[in-house]
């Protein structure tokens, strides 16, 4: 190519160039949920004609459609080890065993975290119940808890229940990276923190961003007979994190854990998950609303969903 050529072509990239400080692509937002009936009943046999979904009001094109069982499940389980808590978990190690015995299939697969004052990773992903469970009851009789990578900041702390922390790493560290199938926490605590260097908020923007389920099975140890304000306070996260996420919330003490991990899984299962394209060209690091509705005419009557709330947009990379 001749110089002078060379230089009008140079000089016609570069306006291109300068006109394109960011990038921005199309978004595959994807939403796990669930269906209830005007009986509280689980309803699983619905298609992808019976849905529509709405971002911040404006209808959304689904480009994605399954039923749970259709899709693999990633499952991280985060359980407090913290005073009354690691014994209580202790005491239902067999319920566990039978709860990932029932749920987890030759292509689902489960990770182990648990918490005090840091959140440490026990066990990588693994299809095996018998070796997640034997693992739990490893990591809390083992009087080194130091042996188990932290997750997340490596500062000091000499006590204290960092319960957001282990909620914000799990979602971004163990789950972030997971393009295919069903997200989901199961969290066994009573919802206090105090040694978190995340809040409240953060961890549930981490679940939104990378649509995992949160599934909160409370324990509080009540004494005289009521829960104090640190308990309520407690309860109160642990609706809501559940809630915004799309996810449920147990209390142990009502039903038993066994209970619990009974309707969990039923959930587990009867779920979907659906992938829309957003058309809102944005990426600002606000949060949109979406709104998934069964359309009239689908079967069933008075259906509900139960899906998170809405996500937060990336930034743009610029």
């Amino acid at each position: 190519m001749k110089p002078s050529r060379w230089w009008m072509l140079l000089g016609l990239l570069l306006p291109c160039v300068a006109q394109t400080p960011f990038r921005v692509d199309v978004q595959l937002v994807n939403v796990g949920f669930s269906v209830r009936d005007a009986g509280g009943k689980l309803v699983s046999n619905l298609t992808l004609d019976d849905f529509e979904v709405l971002e911040d009001g404006v209808p959304q094109r689904i480009a994605f459609f399954a039923r749970s069982m259709e899709v693999p499940l990633n499952l991280g389980l985060v359980v407090d080890i913290s005073g009354s808590q690691g014994a209580f978990v202790k005491q239902h190690h067999k319920d566990l065993k039978t709860f990932l015995t029932e749920v987890l299939t030759e292509r689902d697969r489960a990770f182990l975290l648990c918490f005090a004052a840091h959140p440490r990773l026990v066990t990588e992903y693994s299809p095996s119940a018998k070796f997640l469970a034997d693992a739990l009851e490893g990591f809390q009789g083992t009087g080194n808890k130091a042996d188990y990578p932290i997750l997340g900041e490596h500062e000091i702390r000499t006590g204290g229940t960092s319960f957001y922390d282990a909620i914000y790493h799990s979602a971004r560290q163990m789950l972030s990276n997971v393009e295919r199938g069903r997200k989901a926490l199961i969290i066994f605590s009573d919802g206090e923190d105090n040694a978190s260097a995340h809040h409240m908020m953060d961890a549930i923007e981490a679940a939104q961003t990378n649509n995992v389920q949160l599934f909160c099975v409370r324990y509080t140890d009540v004494r005289n007979g009521r829960l104090n304000a640190r308990n309520k306070y407690g309860t109160s996260v642990m609706e809501r994190i559940a809630r915004e996420t799309g996810g449920a919330d147990y209390d142990a003490r009502e039903k038993g854990l066994a209970q619990n991990f009974k309707e969990i899984g039923e959930q587990l299962r009867s779920s979907y998950e659906m992938g829309y394209h957003s058309t809102n060209p944005v990426s600002d690091d606000s949060f949109h609303k979406i709104l998934i509705r069964v359309k009239p005419g689908a079967p069933g009557a008075g259906l509900t969903v139960r899906s998170k709330t809405g996500y937060y947009s990336p930034a743009a990379e610029r």
